[in-house]
């Protein structure tokens, strides 16, 4: 079963930052996500964020792309099996990770 997919507008705007050689990187690792976006310990492909260096991500999981240092953050609605897209960005230590929790804030997710 595949998941709908579905971008917060901010997302959106991560993604058309990007070159386009990695915009097409990052579709291409959610097209394969969105096939079993789960957490891992439930057999997906997602890996579980949690509450770490006063970030809380708990619910939300994350797809690496490592060759190129993005990071894709991403929750669950089970509900409607949507995977909300909520950053895509570069890895710059924990900045992906503090950009998800304002924008989990701003959202209410």
């Amino acid at each position: 079963m595949s998941w709908e997919v579905s971008y917060l507008p901010e997302a959106e705007r991560d993604l058309r930052a990007l070159e386009r050689r990695q915009q097409l990187l990052v579709l291409k690792a959610i097209g394969k996500v969105r096939d079993n976006p789960l957490p891992q310990s439930e057999g997906g492909y997602g890996k579980p964020l949690g509450h770490r260096h006063g970030l809380n991500l708990t619910n939300f999981l994350k797809i690496k792309l490592r060759g190129e240092g993005i990071r894709v953050v991403y929750k669950l609605i089970r509900t409607e099996t949507k995977l909300l897209v909520v950053v895509v960005g570069v890895r710059a230590d924990d900045e992906v990770y503090e950009i998800a929790q304002k924008r989990r804030e701003k959202h209410d997710l």
